[in-house]
């Protein structure tokens, strides 16, 4: 018997409906685990060799690869991603963010301290434009597109740096002093600090409030409890973590770029080892992670909570970096 043949067609069209999403969900699958991939460490000195040779060349051409790196590793920029699988995925947008917060800092005290004689000194006109370009959100997908605005960004970098190395454009200079070392240190404690905070809160502990403490007449906006709770969301934990993979991933080429700008001024003060005892202290941050997701543990248990190791690097960077600083300015 052949049975009912609209009986027959609906089996077929179902078997074939069924074949076509199993397939689509396959090829989805595959792009997800070839785009879940943070790009490797890169070789700062040769990312310039081919371009200039001045003061300032070397954290230029790495700010420049490092906005590459974001917008053209595997899968391309996913932060703004609507389709799947990249609206599926959070950890490389974490880290991505954790990138481009790197960069922010770095575009600011470029255009701020390190292309400026002195406070009353005219902008770069490119850096002033890159560091508004880098900090346009990392979510808009249209209108314009967030890759747009960094590519935008990247190519006003390219300018400031051949300017730089040309002698015939004087204006345009990168001054490799120790105030301007400490500058952006200064931004880089701020971040670690905060990012050891967040991560070390995946387990929760009673926060004492510290915010007036050593100041009498010391007063905030609005009053806080004086014993809480601090502890990141169960949902946020890998967000938090990636994010800090991403930070301590171009902080560690920004440390590279900066022992090579900047390593006269740390030969006066004996202090690079000391930037490089940072940049070791970060290079555990980018251990392969073995496990298949990221864990959160208690303190002493049985599982292992990832973002207390990575608290634990990110920490003790952050002390070297302070110690650096104290360094810098002494005479």
């Amino acid at each position: 018997m052949n049975g009912n043949p609209s009986l027959v067609n609906a089996r077929m069209a179902w078997r074939i409906g069924a074949a076509v999403v199993g397939v689509w969900l396959l090829a989805t699958s595959v792009f997800w685990w070839w785009w879940d991939h943070e790009p490797p460490a890169f070789d700062v000195v040769a990312q310039a060799e081919d371009r200039a040779t001045v003061t300032g060349a070397v954290t230029t051409a790495t700010m420049i690869r490092l906005g590459q790196s974001l917008l053209h590793k595997r899968g391309g920029y996913l932060s703004n991603d609507i389709f799947p699988p990249g609206v599926w995925m959070d950890n490389v947008p974490a880290w991505e963010f954790g990138v481009l917060v790197q960069m922010r800092d770095m575009s600011r005290v470029m255009r701020a301290d390190l292309s400026r004689s002195q406070s009353q000194s005219e902008e770069d006109p490119a850096l002033s434009q890159a560091e508004g370009k880098f900090f346009f959100d990392n979510n808009s997908w249209i209108f314009p597109r967030s890759e747009s605005e960094y590519e935008d960004g990247i190519d006003l970098l390219e300018d400031y740096l051949a300017r730089l190395a040309d002698p015939q454009v004087p204006t345009a200079q990168f001054y490799a002093r120790a105030d301007n070392l400490r500058a952006w240190l200064t931004a880089v404690e701020t971040r670690l600090g905060s990012l050891s905070q967040r991560l070390s809160a995946s387990v929760g502990r009673r926060q004492l409030e510290l915010a007036l403490a050593g100041d009498a007449a010391a007063s905030q906006a609005t009053p806080a409890p004086a014993d809480a709770e601090v502890k990141t969301s169960w949902f946020q934990i890998d967000d938090v973590f990636y994010e800090a993979r991403g930070q301590t991933w171009a902080l560690l080429h920004l440390l590279r770029a900066a022992e090579q700008d900047f390593g006269a001024v740390l030969d006066d003060k004996n202090a690079r080892v000391s930037l490089r005892q940072i940049a070791r202290e970060l290079e555990g941050t980018q251990e392969t992670i073995w496990s298949p997701m990221i864990l959160n543990g208690t303190d002493f248990g049985f599982v292992a909570n990832h973002s207390l190791v990575m608290a634990s690097y990110i920490s003790r960077a952050n002390a070297a970096i302070i110690d650096l600083r104290s360094l810098l300015a002494q005479g």
